[in-house]
């Protein structure tokens, strides 16, 4: 009996000396956020840092990173969106300036897709199968679309989504033909699943509020029956988590700790994490039935399961969940960074005007709710190819009656929403 105390003793102190802390990898300034994060193995990882565009590769855990890559190498601006490998040579990495890249050497090398067709104008998320299967998707910001190769990315398919979705930015395959797709449809945030390699696809949720995105879909490892789902939603509403146990069959929902929830990552069917642009780390111990903030990391964007005991986060800062005592730097991060955007007219008569600054390229979604977050429709979606400008809008409103309205801005580093009154 002394001996199976002390046993629970050390399981015990092994499973609650776990915590997320930061790795040796360098925060960003400006809140600005590594997009993704992806581990072959619990040591060998890389991660995709967003908008300074550059690529880390670590042998060790998360102790060490090296450089492999960065804008400069390719001679353009680029916002780096996600990455994934099929094995310790071959990797992807996909951008939201209609370039895609893969590398056959471990990262060391990296050259541009130029066989996809129609090109994608961003890829906003991959998942790789078997030994030669990869697929991708993109984009949230419209149109919705599928690449796919079976042959280690020497050739492309280039799938049509638009009957299904207008946007996608999550894909998870579980065999080459079984799969779920997620984003948003006219109706809300959508998961979509196929069992024919992506020929034919069926809905199986719609959250039914338009504007929604699904943004994250974990399949739990261990019980591939088991799915959660991050809801990035529009203001007043919160976001969600979304679960279910019985292969996507049912549902259940619970409000996550943001509107614009976007990262989860569950160990079991009850320890798991969210997390968005305007947080870091929320735990829950009961399914996401009640949230605790961890007051560790800023603006999360995705949480990778490596097994029930180690995970990894992207944020402002690549984080681990580990027992270790990580010898790194100081864990407060920065705030994320609203956009610069100036409403010339507040209240508005007939006519609303606003400007944005932009600082680099970028895609911008602009989209005009009521105050109850019911959408009323898109006014603009662009991409702006230069740096350094400024670009004034202007739409009338004459249709809408008196009273208060959102306008929400969704580009590559966020999602906002003002407030204007129309009279």
């Amino acid at each position: 009996m002394k001996y199976l105390k002390l046993f629970l003793l050390l399981f015990t102190f092994s499973i609650y000396g776990q915590t997320w802390q930061s790795t040796s990898i360098s925060p960003n300034a400006n809140g600005q956020r590594f997009d993704d994060v992806f581990f072959l193995t619990d040591d060998i990882g890389w991660a995709a840092n967003g908008y300074y565009a550059a690529v880390y590769k670590t042998i060790d855990g998360g102790l060490t990173w090296t450089e492999q890559l960065n804008e400069s190498m390719l001679g353009g601006n680029y916002y780096f969106r996600n990455i994934e490998f099929l094995n310790t040579n071959i990797g992807f990495l996909g951008t939201l300036n209609g370039k895609v890249f893969s590398t056959n050497d471990g990262g060391t090398n990296w050259n541009e897709i130029i066989n996809i067709s129609p090109n994608p104008a961003a890829i906003c998320g991959f998942t790789t199968v078997g030994t030669n299967t990869v697929y991708g998707c993109g984009a949230y910001f419209s149109p919705a679309y599928i690449i796919k190769s079976t042959d280690s990315g020497a050739t492309w398919d280039y799938i049509d989504m638009s009957a299904y979705a207008n946007a996608l930015v999550e894909i998870k395959f579980l065999t080459e033909d079984t799969g779920y797709a997620c984003g948003s449809s006219s109706s809300g945030a959508v998961i979509l699943k196929t069992t024919d390699g992506g020929t034919s696809w069926s809905e199986i949720y719609n959250s039914n509020i338009t504007g929604e995105y699904v943004w994250k879909l974990q399949i739990l490892e261990d019980n591939p029956d088991v799915f959660f789902g991050a809801i990035s939603s529009i203001s007043p509403f919160n976001g969600k988590l979304i679960s279910s146990l019985d292969n996507g069959t049912t549902w259940n929902s619970y409000d996550a700790p943001e509107t614009d929830i976007q990262a989860v990552g569950f160990i079991n069917e009850n320890q798991g994490w969210m997390g968005g642009h305007t947080t870091g780390f929320y735990e829950t111990l009961n399914g996401g039935q009640t949230w605790t903030n961890l007051n560790v990391g800023s603006n999360l964007n995705r949480i990778f399961i490596v097994n029930s005991s180690l995970a990894y986060a992207s944020g402002t800062s690549i984080y681990k969940f580990t027992d270790e005592i990580l010898d790194t730097h100081n864990l407060t991060d920065n705030p994320s960074k609203s956009l610069n955007i100036q409403l010339h007219n507040n209240p508005v008569t007939s006519v609303l005007e606003f400007s944005i600054y932009f600082p680099s390229s970028d895609n911008m979604l602009i989209e005009l709710y009521d105050s109850k977050g019911s959408y009323i429709r898109q006014l603009s979606r662009e991409s702006i190819k230069t740096n350094d400008v400024k670009k004034n809008y202007s739409f009338p409103v004459d249709d809408l009656q008196a009273g208060i309205y959102l306008i929400n801005f969704h580009n590559n580093f966020q999602r906002q929403s003002l407030k204007f009154v129309k009279q």
